[in-house]
């Protein structure tokens, strides 16, 4: 008995820190937990975005599949609770709707550089 009493302790700190770990995560899902589903819906597709693009970053010359499988494990670590009441189809549509969001905002990209590259070449000849 008196040596669990000397490892706690002598562990005092890590069992704090954890507890307060521990504390921290729950309090972050239940506060996540009590948005409105469709505000969930909103965040998880917006962080959704950014997963997809790291993975392409990431995985550059991988098939889809494997590219899909990183996304899929990056979010059951960020959303475990979001990840046990949403399907796996119902995730493929959202990494599907992420994807089509990415090259939308890539060909406005592409589409205002050349405005803007032409833009400039219309000044270069006023002058």
């Amino acid at each position: 008995m008196l040596e669990i009493a000397e490892g706690v302790a002598a562990n005092l700190l890590v069992l704090s820190a954890v507890f307060a770990a521990g504390f921290l995560l729950g309090y972050v899902a239940g506060r996540f937990l009590r948005q409105p589903k469709k505000e969930q819906e909103k965040k998880v597709k917006a962080w959704l975005l950014w997963a997809v693009t790291n993975a392409e970053q990431e995985m550059q010359g991988a098939p889809g599949r494997l590219k899909l499988r990183r996304v899929y494990d990056m979010f059951v670590r960020r959303f475990p609770a979001v990840a046990l009441a949403v399907s796996f189809d119902t995730f493929c549509e959202w990494v599907d709707d992420a994807l089509q969001e990415v090259v939308e905002l890539l060909t406005d990209a592409g589409t205002n550089s050349m405005d803007g590259t032409a833009e400039k070449g219309k000044e270069a000849d006023i002058k």
